[in-house]
């Protein structure tokens, strides 16, 4: 067992280390920690839960332990064994989806709990995706009829009739990052038949105008870019026995100056009413590839430092 918890040329163990800088080393069925107390006792937390996932025949890669360490180091009282333990969906191609921050954790549960939940944050902490690990989810266990999916076109706006091709044609653009997270939980052709029986509808925002959704899972991404009047006509298209997220990034708005985003309205009327949740993301939360979050702190360090844009 302590071979599976140090992982593969005790790999875990350099992670570890380089982290805490501490000293591990595996001595017979134990494993020896020297360097600072408090590194100390985080690594016997982490190792300990390694121990009991390993047990229950989970194995984790050096990336799942590094963001374990990341979120022990901010967070002292994180629940390491949640966030590293039993999936939410396994998709299908083997590979196991859990929540890896704290944030993350706090956005599932509260999807479980709530019956409308607000993900708000920026790019890559995974807001529409968990979104949709829940909403496939539901689905398979019968929890929900339906998955809706919908987005805002926002740059499409008043000239849709003057591009080539049909209706669905002009819109998927803005409708294809749904499709895609879609076609990366489940088979290609599982989703076309989903899609062929209603069971999965991805739809932009305007065609939820006079509907009323029951025993659905709808999901409003990109919601800063709706207007107040999209987002008041979309909050209550909920109907009995649904669940309703909204995604959204309050920094990135792209609808006209004169135009109050719908999202940032929402939040001010309807985030403290019983049944509704908030969850923000922040920069800590992004989940990317480790060398992508070195390249975004390396602009961000320029950025700071040549505040003109200029290169030297």
């Amino acid at each position: 067992m302590v071979r599976q918890v140090c992982g593969g040329d005790d790999e875990n163990l350099r992670v570890l280390e380089r982290l805490t800088g501490l000293a591990c080393r595996p001595v017979g069925t134990s494993i020896a920690l020297e360097g600072d107390p408090d590194e100390v006792r985080l690594a016997e937390r982490l190792l300990r839960h390694l121990h009991q996932l390993a047990q229950r025949g989970v194995h984790l890669g050096s990336a799942d332990i590094e963001r374990a360490i990341k979120t022990a180091q901010r967070d002292s009282s994180a629940d390491l064994l949640s966030l590293l333990g039993a999936p939410l969906l396994t998709t299908r191609r083997g590979r196991r989806i859990v929540p890896k921050t704290q944030a993350q954790k706090a956005y599932v549960d509260a999807i479980d709990d709530c019956d409308v939940v607000f993900g708000i944050g920026p790019a890559g902490t995974g807001k529409t995706y968990l979104a949709m690990v829940k909403a496939v989810d539901s689905l398979l266990k019968k929890q929900v009829q339906r998955i809706v999916l919908c987005r805002p076109a926002v740059e499409a706006g008043e000239s849709l009739g003057f591009l080539p091709g049909t209706l669905a044609d002009k819109v998927d653009p803005y409708l294809r990052p749904l499709y895609d997270a879609l076609h990366d939980l489940l088979d290609f052709d599982q989703v076309g038949r989903l899609m062929e029986r209603g069971a999965i509808e991805v739809a932009p925002l305007a065609f939820m105008r006079g509907r009323t959704l029951n025993d659905s899972f709808v999901i409003l991404d990109e919601a800063q870019n709706t207007t107040s009047d999209q987002m008041k006509m979309f909050l209550t298209r909920l109907g009995f026995g649904s669940v309703a997220v909204v995604t959204g990034d309050v920094t990135q708005i792209d609808l006209p100056r004169h135009e109050k985003s719908g999202l940032k309205h929402a939040l001010n009327i309807v985030a403290n009413i019983p049944g509704v949740s908030v969850t923000h993301f922040k920069k800590e939360d992004v989940v990317r590839h480790p060398l992508v979050q070195a390249i975004v702190e390396a602009y961000e360090v320029f950025e700071a430092q040549h505040p003109d844009g200029a290169a030297h």
